[in-house]
């Protein structure tokens, strides 16, 4: 790894002793350099200090230098200098990715303080860097998403399977199912945690602000807009922008957002000045968005531009052996939040909440859960639109998911809390898609 400094690029050689002498009297290590080309050559993705370079000079100048650093790492900080005549153009550079800029002729404590501050900076970045490679996006995803069903295992190994990359996603399902939870667990997972995740619900801006909300605008763009406003796109540079309740933007907002995502630049309102937009999009909806094309309510073409991943997050119905578990999970938090014990589950009433339909999903367990652990009772009853042979099987499989999670997934304790033999467990588990999953040492 570099050490920790300065690079400070300028082809003239008096600004260049000048620089040494300031940061070594500030203790600061500094390398000079009297061309771009030769500070590019010495840098890394690992480096971990600050680049100075001024914008006039010979050969690459410095708007090249910063995209050609940009393209190694975006996280380098990048200050410029620059004569009075080129501040538009610093400015410029601020949207493109640099992190300061300084004016000519330029005070020795202020240069110190915004290279200290830079580094400082930087040094956070590439410690969460490091924080971050320990923690697999395995643990990630699974932490956000629990559940032993075989549904939520596959839904949870398509998350890792693209969690390390840029595709951008498309995630379905049921209202209250968790597919923010999944869009925060993809962004957490990826290379792109340290930077925005950018929550945008579609259906609740307001029809008269969404574009500007979107887009971002410049002063006098329309009546009330006094200053410049950064939109939600732009704010999710380098990070994951999550569009959700997509299928309500209307068809003119569609083809606007399809353009910016085939062009990876935003314009915003009033201005013709595109911006440079490097993001992963992870659009959410409960809506079939094929049927939607179909009625002509949803852009094909923005459809196919969404879904090179596709992700159909399971409602509850789908994983009841999944409730006991998750209720706990969720009883805990709730608890938690309130600065409460945890009342005592019973594993007979963890076996009635997993026989229910569930019609919210987790949104509503969630709430049930809430009015537990806050002693308010819970008068609702099972499922009521099941043939008896599917309610014993649900009752079944519940009642191994409940002693399951009460027992940690250990099958000695919980054959013997059944009443049943290792063997009868075992074949009833794998009937009913049952997995112990759990760290603990059987008994």
């Amino acid at each position: 790894m570099t050490d920790a400094g300065v690079f400070f690029v300028d082809d003239e050689d008096v600004l260049r002793e000048a620089a040494d002498q300031t940061f070594d009297l500030a203790g600061i290590p500094c390398q000079c350099f009297p061309t771009a080309n030769a500070a590019v050559q010495s840098l890394t993705r690992d480096f971990d200090g600050a680049i100075v370079t001024d914008i006039r000079m010979p050969g690459m100048d410095g708007t090249e230098f910063l995209a050609q650093v940009m393209r190694l790492d975006p996280d380098i900080p990048v200050i410029l200098v620059t004569g009075h005549g080129d501040v538009d153009l610093a400015v410029g550079c601020i949207k493109k990715g640099a992190y300061d800029f300084l004016e000519k002729p330029c005070e020795p404590a202020r240069l110190v303080a915004t290279v200290e501050r830079a580094m400082e900076r930087r040094r956070l970045i590439l410690e969460n860097r490091r924080l971050r490679e320990q923690i697999s996006p395995a643990h990630v995803i699974d932490d956000r998403l629990t559940g032993r069903s075989s549904t939520m295992q596959h839904f949870r190994k398509q998350l890792r399977a693209v969690a390390d990359t840029d595709a951008d996603a498309l995630i379905l399902g049921d209202t209250g199912t968790g597919k923010e939870v999944a869009a925060r667990a993809l962004h957490a997972a990826s290379a792109r945690a340290e930077r925005p995740f950018v929550h945008v619900n579609c259906a609740a801006l307001p029809a008269a602000l969404i574009e500007s909300e979107l887009f971002g605008s410049e002063p006098g763009a329309f009546p009330g807009a006094m200053r410049a406003r950064v939109g939600r796109l732009e704010h999710a540079r380098r990070g994951t922008l999550c569009l959700d309740e997509i299928d309500t933007l209307s068809l003119p907002l569609q083809a606007k957002l399809l353009q910016v995502l085939d062009s990876r630049e935003v314009t915003r309102l009033g201005s013709n000045d595109p911006i440079p937009l490097e993001l992963r999009v992870i659009a959410l909806s409960k809506v079939d968005l094929e049927k939607a094309v179909e009625h002509g309510s949803f852009r094909s073409d923005l459809l196919y531009r969404l879904n090179v991943v596709i992700l159909q997050m399971p409602p509850v119905a789908a994983r009841r052996e999944d409730v006991p578990s998750l209720f706990a999970t969720l009883a805990a938090d709730v608890a938690k939040r309130h600065d409460r014990d945890v009342p005592e589950l019973d594993p007979d009433h963890l076996t009635a909440l997993a026989a229910r339909d569930w019609p919210g999903n987790v949104r509503e367990i969630r709430n049930v859960a809430e009015r537990f652990v806050l002693g308010l009772g819970d008068n609702e009853g099972p499922a009521q639109n099941e043939t008896l042979a599917d309610r014993m099987a649900a009752h079944e499989k519940s009642l191994i998911a409940a002693a399951l999670h009460v027992h940690s997934g250990r099958l000695k304790d919980t054959h013997e809390s059944l009443g049943v033999s290792r063997k009868t467990l075992y074949e009833k588990m794998q009937r009913h898609g049952l997995s112990r999953e759990t760290s603990e040492p059987e008994s």
